[in-house]
C-alpha cells in the first residue's frame, strides 16, 4: 500500500499465513494441479515485437529513461489525444494477462486491438529511450504487484524514470475542510523518496492513500528506489470527459522536451474519446 509521500506500509499477519501454509499442507495432489493451473493461467507476462525482441537480445531488459503509465479512463484518453496522435509513436509491446473481468486477453500472442482493453506499450521514435504503457484494462488484485514487478523488470534500471497517471473519484478525496465539487478536476502528486523533480501540484494530503495499480508501480519504484512520481486526478465524472484529459496538461512538465503535445484538437477527436459505448443506468447503484 502506498501512502503520503511514498511511504511503504508492509501488512503482515504471522495467523494468516500459518493458516495458508497449513491448507498447502493438507491440500492433495489433485488440488495442488488446479491451483498451479489457475496461478499459470493469470501470470502476466510482458510481450515485445520481434524487432525489440532482438534488440534486448539476453539480457531480456530494454533501456528506458522515462516510462510513463496511463491508468484509467481520462489518463488513458490524455494519452492518446495529447500525445499518440503524432505520427512519432510506435506500438512495440503490451502486457499480456487473464482475469474475470479482462476476457479479452485470451489471446496472449497477439496485442490487443485498437478499441480493446489492454495494456499496450509505445516507444517515441526519435527517442526510444522513451515508452509509454497505456492501461485500460481492469487488473485483479493478486496481478497488480506481478504486474509491476514484469513491466518494470523488464526496463534497465539505470537512469529510469516513471511517471504515473490516474484517474480516481471526486467522492474518494478526503481532506479536514470539505472541497466542493466545483473545484473538481484537480491534480495530487505522490512520490518516491529519490524523486527531487519539481512538481506542478501539490502533494496528496493525508489521510488519502492511493490503491490499486499506481499503489503497486509506486510501491515496486520506492522497493527498487527508482524516481517516480504519481499525478492521480480527483474528477466528479466517471466517464472520459475532456476537460479532465486537460488537467493532466501541466504533468509534462516534468518530462522535459522528451515529449511534446499536440495542441491543436479537432471537435471529432475529442469526440470520438469521450463517446459513451456502454452507457448503463444508475438508478440503483
Amino acid at each position: 500500500m502506498a501512502t503520503f509521500f511514498g511511504e511503504v506500509l508492509s501488512v503482515y499477519s504471522r495467523a494468516v499465513e500459518e493458516d495458508e501454509y497449513d491448507d498447502l499442507e493438507d491440500e492433495n495432489e489433485e488440488d495442488a494441479q488446479i491451483r498451479r493451473e489457475i496461478e499459470e493461467k493469470r501470470e502476466v507476462r510482458v510481450r515485445w515485437c520481434p524487432e525489440v525482441s532482438e534488440s534486448v537480445g539476453s539480457s531480456e531488459q530494454l533501456q528506458c529513461s522515462n516510462l510513463i503509465i496511463a491508468v484509467g479512463p481520462n489518463a488513458a484518453g490524455f494519452i492518446s489525444a495529447y500525445v499518440l496522435r503524432s505520427e512519432n509513436w510506435t506500438q512495440v509491446g503490451w502486457v499480456s494477462l487473464w482475469n474475470e473481468r479482462s476476457r479479452g486477453s485470451n489471446r496472449p500472442d497477439t496485442a490487443p486491438q485498437p478499441g480493446e482493453p489492454g495494456c499496450v506499450i509505445y516507444r517515441q521514435n526519435s527517442c526510444p529511450s522513451v515508452l509509454i504503457c497505456q492501461c485500460t484494462c481492469y487488473i485483479a488484485e493478486d496481478q497488480l504487484f506481478q504486474w509491476a514487478e514484469k513491466v518494470l523488470g523488464s526496463m534497465q534500471r539505470r537512469s529510469l524514470s516513471v511517471t504515473v497517471l490516474s484517474d480516481a473519484p471526486l467522492a474518494e478525496y478526503k481532506v479536514p475542510d470539505y472541497l466542493s465539487g466545483g473545484d473538481a478536476p484537480f491534480l495530487r502528486a505522490l512520490k518516491t523518496i529519490t524523486y527531487t523533480s519539481t512538481l506542478p501540484c501539490p502533494l496528496l494530503e493525508q489521510p488519502n492513500i492511493i490503491t490499486g495499480l499506481p499503489a503497486a508501480v509506486l510501491s515496486h519504484c520506492q522497493v527498487q528506489r527508482i524516481p517516480a512520481v504519481l499525478f492521480q486526478c480527483f474528477t466528479d465524472v466517471i466517464h472520459p470527459d475532456s476537460v479532465t484529459m486537460e488537467t493532466y496538461k501541466p504533468i509534462l512538465s516534468c518530462l522535459g522536451t522528451s515529449v511534446k503535445l499536440e495542441t491543436c484538437l479537432s471537435v471529432e477527436t475529442l469526440q470520438k474519446l469521450t463517446r459513451i459505448h456502454d452507457a448503463q443506468s444508475n438508478l440503483y447503484t
